[in-house]
């Protein structure tokens, strides 16, 4: 039984972490609607003028254009190597499987270098594909290894009634298992979208074109090129982390679903 001390507590020190967590949001939003630097806009007006100033049009499309291939396209390299992993059995299953391990390990600062000569060397510096494809790789490492634990989770007699029904590998997969498992496929779209949205490191690297610029990479420039002035930065900075608010708080039922219905359960 807990006391009232005890609940009291609690309320305390969770109240205190979402201060924490929230005093900075807060911030930026405050700093974003009010008065310009200059003094010459203030509320939308600063969006609209930092959105105008900064091309944010430019890199959101980039951005959303990245984001959704990316997540297209792990999603379903995931799902399919994931199966493979967590309900058959071939030989070099666990070296294979370490090494899709490997890649979540390694950090995108380790191979962003060879990568970068690796991808000159094929003639696709600064395109659409030197962007999207390492995210796609690393995505494809983690999903793998998520979506493996819930097909392992997952009841074997479901795949073996599938299985004694005649059902093929694609269709067991696509028909059986795959519709019980859209928590898991949501929650990991979810991450997949926010890391790619955020990731700085490989768009810096791999473009050079404005017109290929993700929205964080746009917002770097944004702040060293055009304004030292606080308030459209912050403009600017709700304006990229918006959609990564709207696409989490659309699918933010099925996300928690994901997490707490064990997705990562063995």
């Amino acid at each position: 039984m807990i006391s009232r001390a005890e609940r009291l507590g609690n309320y305390v020190i969770l109240i205190a972490f979402a201060a924490f967590a929230l005093f900075p949001i807060v911030s930026i939003l405050t700093a974003a609607f009010g008065p310009s630097d200059s003094g010459a806009t203030s509320g939308l007006g600063n969006f609209a003028a930092a959105w105008e100033v900064g091309r944010f049009g430019t890199y959101l499309r980039t951005s959303v254009a990245v984001s959704g291939f990316v997540v297209v396209v792990s999603v379903v390299l995931s799902i399919m190597s994931g199966y493979a992993f967590g309900t058959m059995r071939f030989r070099g299953q666990s070296v294979l499987f370490y090494l899709f391990l490997l890649g979540i390990m390694m950090p995108s600062e380790a191979v962003a270098v060879p990568l970068y000569f690796d991808l000159r060397t094929l003639g696709l510096i600064d395109t659409f594909w030197a962007v999207a494809m390492p995210q796609v790789a690393l995505s494809v490492a983690f999903g793998t290894f998520w979506m493996r634990a819930y097909f392992r989770a997952s009841p074997r007699a479901i795949v073996e009634a599938a299985r004694i029904d005649g059902a093929s590998v694609w269709r067991t997969l696509w028909q059986v298992l795959v519709p019980p498992a859209r928590p898991a496929i949501v929650t990991l779209a979810v991450l997949v979208f926010m890391w790619t949205w955020n990731e700085f490191l490989i768009p810096l690297i791999m473009v050079t074109s404005e017109s290929l610029r993700t929205a964080p990479l746009g917002l770097a420039f944004f702040q060293g090129q055009y304004t030292s002035g606080f308030t459209l930065l912050a403009a600017g900075s709700v304006i990229v982390a918006t959609p990564v608010v709207i696409f989490y708080l659309f699918l933010q039922r099925h996300f928690i679903r994901g997490l707490l219905q064990g997705a990562v359960r063995e």
